[in-house]
């Protein structure tokens, strides 16, 4: 057991010294990019994915996608969604699929009208190779990833490991922050998404994942925490990231991960007797303290200007008229593109060029949802049933996966504010559809019983 709790603190320390080779070494984010899949080909081989460790592999270039790109590690943007798909199709091989996951072949065949209407594109003007690549990687992805995971039981325990694989990299990201930019109080002036407390990435995407790696050390420190040492560490992590992923000013990630956090406890306390209820209520006291604690000190850091961006004011006090940053704009021009072609849509990819074309806005949509009915018609709108379906149906028989109402959650309003730009939507819908086995952790069974 100390061997256990050493090697994570070791690894821990590992995750945090990558950061720091690579910000005085950016050269080496390239290498990194390269000898993980190589890596984990590796450990996949030998083991012969005997204990699904694709789904470890996969998580972990989860975890670090963000940082990959806000360092020029990636090879290109879709270079993550392309590995985890590789790594999920290697998975297969070695270990089959559910058959009831044809359901999700399915959702990639209704992909297929969308792909049709572009490649018959013949502006000279539109790429259309890196317009169906751009929009269709996040949802390839998300359905290989599911097809592999449907039904394929893990014990709770595992399912934290791969968490924890995606959550150690979001802590080498949160750290690069940190190094980028230790001094949040000289960069902040407006309410605005800050690109510096981003490490001169987009806020919107590193809020994403820092609010995924809340969530994941969130879980580490009130289920998997036995000992002091393990509660501090786990407990400084989640501050940590919680910080950064604030200042970020990108309000989406942030929120998302309050809400995870609200249905794990929710569920947690469902599920608890009387006596462990009771109990339970020292975990709310102190989720609150720590919440109200990081978010005071952002206020003093950010000089008052982080309570304002979430009130939705600008530097002076005023009350924003667009809501969104933005996006309502674009969300309003999809619609209006889907009412123009309801039934085989737009064409995948072309939504972005029709705009640039029509009101002059060069922006991609932020919307997964309102993407997929512009571009895919009525296709879309049936892909959409079916994703938002299956794993809700699913649940019903998969009552002990604790995680389930977070990750759904994490899913549906990810893609409502970052589409699906990285791989951490995709590959976290796709975790919904484990069957998960819980053998409750010692914590947890004090509590409950």
């Amino acid at each position: 057991m100390k061997t256990f709790k050493l090697s994570y603190t070791y690894i821990v320390i590992i995750h945090g010294l990558i950061a720091l080779a690579v910000f005085v070494l950016p050269l080496l984010s390239k290498l990194i990019a390269l000898l993980i899949p190589i890596i984990g080909f590796y450990i996949v081989y030998k083991n012969e994915n005997k204990n699904n460790e694709v789904i470890l592999v996969a998580a972990y270039l989860v975890g670090i996608e963000v940082f990959l790109r806000m360092t020029g590690g990636n090879l290109n943007n879709e270079y993550v969604k392309l590995t985890v798909i590789f790594f999920m199709f290697l998975g297969m091989v070695y270990s089959n699929f559910a058959t009831n996951a044809f359901i999700y072949w399915f959702f990639l065949i209704l992909l297929i009208p969308g792909v049709l209407v572009t490649a018959t594109e013949i502006n000279v003007d539109v790429d259309v190779k890196k317009s169906l690549v751009f929009n269709l990687s996040g949802p390839v992805c998300l359905a290989i990833s599911a097809i592999y995971m449907f039904k394929r039981k893990v014990l709770f325990t595992d399912l934290q490991n791969i968490m924890v694989a995606m959550g150690l990299p979001i802590f080498t990201t949160a750290t690069y922050l940190f190094l980028y930019n230790p001094s949040v109080r000289d960069v902040v002036t407006g309410t605005q998404s800050n690109f510096e407390t981003s490490g001169g990435f987009g806020p919107n995407q590193v809020s994403t994942i820092l609010g995924l790696g809340i969530f994941i050390f969130f879980t580490q420190l009130i289920l998997f925490s036995k000992t002091k040492v393990a509660m501090f560490l786990n407990g400084i992590m989640l501050l940590f990231i919680s910080y950064r992923g604030i200042v970020t000013f990108s309000r989406g990630g942030v929120i998302t991960a309050i809400i995870m956090i609200g249905c794990l406890l929710f569920l947690l306390y469902y599920f608890s007797n009387d006596k462990g209820k009771g109990k339970f209520t020292l975990v709310f006291i102190l989720t609150a303290l720590m919440g109200l604690g990081t978010w005071t000190y952002s206020s003093i850091q950010t000089r008052g200007l982080i309570e304002k961006r979430y009130a939705n004011q600008d530097a002076a006090g005023r009350t924003k008229k667009d809501r969104l940053g933005g996006r309502e704009e674009i969300m309003d021009s999809e619609i209006a593109l889907f009412l123009d072609n309801p039934v085989m849509g737009a064409g995948a990819g072309m939504g972005k060029n029709i705009r640039k074309v029509s009101s002059g806005m060069d922006v991609a949509s932020h919307n997964e949802i309102t993407r997929m009915l512009s571009e895919h018609g009525i296709f879309g709108i049936l892909g959409l049933i079916l994703l938002f379906l299956t794993p809700i149906i699913f649940y019903i028989y998969n009552k002990q996966h604790l995680y389930f109402l977070s990750f759904y959650v994490f899913w549906l309003l990810t893609i409502n504010h970052a589409a699906m730009r990285t791989a951490a939507p995709a590959f976290v819908y796709a975790l919904m559809l484990l069957l998960v086995e819980v053998k409750i952790p010692e914590k947890v069974k004090e509590a409950t019983d």
